[in-house]
């Protein structure tokens, strides 16, 4: 038993089932057990693009340079990347700007939850003198764009199921064994006020969302930018349960190692579209990674990092099929562009 699971179980008893959000918030962010807290997962539990790939990175800091054009040049600018792990993408998107001889005045910026990746990125991008954002606080000070890859998957959801023609939403319990459990609440609960769907007997959504995108759009009507979001998730269709848990490359049960695995959900990208939609952003996408990557020039990019490294052509060549191989992340991942009102559609989309 791990010790969050320790301390979960008593909370447990003395306060009665928790939400699957506050269970899924504990496991990730608990200050002394959680796991982005205590442990540098990347490499070990889960891979991501930035790390199979330096094109993957290279790629989005030429996005980045001709979106800054875009908007106009502008001397005073923050890019803002958030959940940046150990400061890979950052690291690799800087290089590509710099190489195509731009990124003088960009204020780079991280927003990270780990204390633990913090300590990297000091150390990895110190000659980038990035600042370290709480919450956003400093979105809106400057044009800005924001890149965030795997990250909106690790906001806490909820879970609801229709039990008895009522919806209830899934807890945290625990058994007669005093083991973790997933139950449903006795009351109901007010599942209603979320966008439903027409048939579906139980589905989730993530609160954070909706706060993400009130960020934003309080950000946009003082100052121009864009926000891009790369996940994995649907694009339409409310996910039902996706919630899982990952240690060391395998899948494990959700509640069998709560602060030693990392918990994720699928992003719902149709609601995170019609939510910034409502709120008067202009929205483009969600579109499939491949193509994205295709149409920024991924495999012109990747045929010139072979001519220069002859080498590791096969590696170089196996990294960048599987971000744009259907059959591996270039249809489950997708990509999202939230932007200020009135912005035009930015390349990739």
């Amino acid at each position: 038993m791990t010790r969050l699971a320790s301390k979960l179980k008593s909370l447990i008893r003395a306060g009665g089932p928790m939400p699957v959000s506050a269970y899924m918030n504990a496991c990730l962010h608990d200050p002394e057990h959680g796991y982005y807290a205590t442990r540098p997962g990347i490499g070990r539990d889960f891979i991501t693009a930035p790390e199979i790939s330096q094109v993957f990175g290279e790629m989005l800091g030429l996005w980045a340079l001709h979106e800054w054009q875009a908007l106009g040049s502008p001397e005073r600018f923050s890019l803002v990347e958030a959940g940046a792990g150990r400061g890979t993408m950052m690291d690799d998107i800087m290089r590509a700007v710099r190489q195509a001889n731009g990124g003088q005045g960009f204020d780079v910026a991280i927003n990270e939850a780990s204390p633990v990746y913090s300590a990297a990125q000091k150390e990895r991008l110190s000659d980038l003198h990035p600042s370290f954002l709480g919450a956003f606080q400093s979105i809106g000070e400057a044009p800005f764009i924001l890149i965030a890859n795997e990250w909106l998957d690790c906001l806490p959801a909820r879970q609801f199921v229709q039990s008895d023609g009522d919806w209830h939403e899934k807890v945290v319990g625990l058994d007669d064994q005093g083991d973790l459990a997933i139950g449903i609440a006795t009351d109901k609960a007010n599942a209603p006020a979320f966008e439903m769907r027409d048939g579906a007997t139980s589905f989730e959504v993530q609160p954070a969302l909706e706060t993400l995108v009130d960020v934003l759009k309080d950000a946009f009507s003082v100052v121009p930018g864009r926000a891009l979001f790369i996940d994995y998730g649907v694009s339409e269709g409310a996910p039902g349960d996706t919630l899982r848990a990952f240690q060391r490359g395998l899948q494990v049960g959700p509640l069998a190692l709560p602060g030693s695995s990392d918990l994720t959900v699928d992003v719902d990208f149709g609601r995170l579209r019609r939510l910034a939609e409502k709120a008067g952003l202009s929205v483009h996408g969600p579109v499939e990674q491949g193509p994205f990557l295709m149409g920024l020039g991924v495999e012109a990019r990747m045929h010139a990092l072979i001519r220069a490294n002859q080498g590791r052509a096969e590696e170089i060549y196996k990294g960048v099929t599987r971000l744009v191989d259907p059959a591996e992340m270039g249809r489950r991942f997708k990509v999202i562009c939230l932007s200020a009102p009135g912005l035009a559609a930015p390349v990739g989309f």
